[in-house]
């Protein structure tokens, strides 16, 4: 007897449970998007994948921008670098004018330099310079060799960046950037990521340096469906 009026109680509790979850959740996209709406921008939905951390160095335009841009890539991969060199900088207005939000993911899957090199881009956007250190590795839209990705030539870059070179060294041989890029470098093999470059834009994969108007077209068009 006593049994059985515990199943339709613990009935009504998990239905409890779930209403406020639905609720909870509906509250949360209200809210991310009264946010979105109170920096002029209509709110879009973003991918599962774009972290939004406001304290991200990895990351270039603002955390609540209506367009978000995931990018797994490695600093020795010539495509990587082709479209560093020829499609970054057009999307970096979008950035400019608050409308896009890229995060970086370094893979590293070409090694031990990729690895240092993303530990040096980080270190980089410790100090607020990523776009300045990044444009460095990729000179002219071709990767670096590996024996200019070392400790000291990558130090060398951070002086030629404007970094503070003493804390560029510092945070560069931190365990605690070193786990960083690598939980960063687990997101891509998570999300099923096996070559560089991978894109994930506005909630769509993109595989490969594909071209410019790939990214601005859609990027276009998904700004004029939201109105911003």
């Amino acid at each position: 007897m006593r049994s059985s009026r515990l199943v339709p109680l613990v009935a009504v509790i998990v239905g409890i449970a779930a209403v406020a979850f639905v609720l909870f959740q509906a509250s949360d996209k209200e809210e991310a998007a009264k946010q979105q709406s109170d920096h002029g921008f209509a709110a879009v939905e973003q991918s599962e994948w774009e972290h939004r951390d406001p304290e991200d160095p990895m990351a270039l335009g603002d955390v609540d921008a209506p367009v978000g841009l995931v990018v797994f890539s490695d600093f020795q991969c010539q495509y990587c670098a082709k479209w560093s060199h020829e499609t970054l900088p057009e999307l970096l207005k979008y950035v400019d004018d608050g409308k896009l939000r890229i995060e970086f993911r370094e893979m590293n899957i070409f090694g031990a330099e990729s690895e240092q090199a993303a530990r040096a881009a980080y270190s980089a956007g410790l100090q607020g310079k990523l776009r300045e250190y990044h444009a460095l590795l990729f000179p002219e839209g071709k990767h670096r060799p590996k024996n200019q990705l070392n400790d000291d030539a990558l130090a060398d870059l951070a002086s030629q960046a404007g970094l503070d070179v003493e804390r560029f060294k510092t945070d560069y041989g931190s365990r605690r950037v070193l786990s960083a890029i690598r939980d960063k470098a687990s997101d891509g093999f998570t999300a099923g990521t096996v070559s560089t470059p991978a894109f994930i834009l506005a909630n769509q994969p993109i595989l490969g340096a594909q071209p410019t108007s790939v990214f601005t077209d859609k990027i276009d068009s998904v700004l004029d469906a939201s109105g911003n």
